[in-house]
């Protein structure tokens, strides 16, 4: 397996509040953390790379090479609601971190297997002979007005409460993250990202992005594709190869 990532903070944004990190937890695992940050005055940014560096201290302590599918869901879940506590707790410390949050997908590929978390609406999409699929679901208000049959995709774009995640690491005293398993083998491919790629740039221009560059180059001309076409947030996208 090989995985790649990259951060960039768009043409618009004055601070870069996404944290990402990816470690391998052996010779034959990788993990991959990725958050975006909410709330202002460095707010967002501390949320999000405290809930980083928490979870990544958890996978590495927690992870061994015989550890099983339901330990590995386990880790996986209590390392994100531990980490819900502790930016949850230092938002209500300090008034200037008040309703700090931040979005987090993230997952342990391990044995031909991917095993994925999230909330929020940073997702996972996943590239297997020739198909896309988001895995992740969005925690968003626009999800559920599409889900509802109140407005349509299209409608979606341009509405006003487009951007408003509905739960996120920190804004609540307890989460429930969702959580999904793959079977992955050779020539499938991972990619989490940050909305700064999905809310600017469509499904299908991804997969073509994917498509029709080297593994090695994908974050790049993601990241590319997006300052292209205006940058009006922070981005980060990982790769995985498998």
């Amino acid at each position: 397996m090989k995985a790649y990532a990259k951060t960039d903070i768009g043409n618009c944004r004055e601070e870069n509040q996404d944290s990402y990190w990816i470690g391998e937890l052996g010779d034959d695992a990788i993990a991959i953390i990725l958050c975006d940050g909410m709330g202002g005055q460095n707010a967002g940014g501390c949320a999000s790379t405290t809930t980083v560096d928490f979870i990544k201290d958890r996978l590495i302590k927690g992870f061994r090479h015989d550890i099983t599918r339901n330990q590995i869901r386990n880790l996986l879940i209590t390392s994100v609601t531990a980490a819900n506590s502790v930016v949850y707790d230092m938002a209500n410390a300090n008034p200037e971190k008040a309703g700090m949050g931040t979005t987090c997908v993230a997952g342990i590929i391990f044995n031909e297997r991917a095993y994925l978390i999230n909330v929020g609406d940073s997702r996972c999409y996943f590239f297997f002979d020739d198909n896309m699929q988001q895995v992740t679901k969005d925690h968003t208000y626009i999800r559920k007005l599409i889900e509802k049959g109140i407005i349509t995709y299209e409608e979606s774009k341009t509405h006003p409460d487009r951007n408003r995640i509905t739960k996120a690491v920190g804004a609540q005293p307890f989460i429930t993250p969702d959580y999904f398993e793959l079977d992955v083998k050779k020539g499938d491919m991972l990619l989490f990202c940050s909305d700064g790629l999905s809310s600017y740039a469509e499904d299908a221009q991804i997969a073509e992005v994917i498509a029709g560059a080297p593994t090695a180059k994908c974050c790049d001309q993601l990241v590319d594709y997006v300052n292209k076409h205006g940058g009006r947030d922070n981005v980060t996208v990982a790769v995985v190869s498998i």
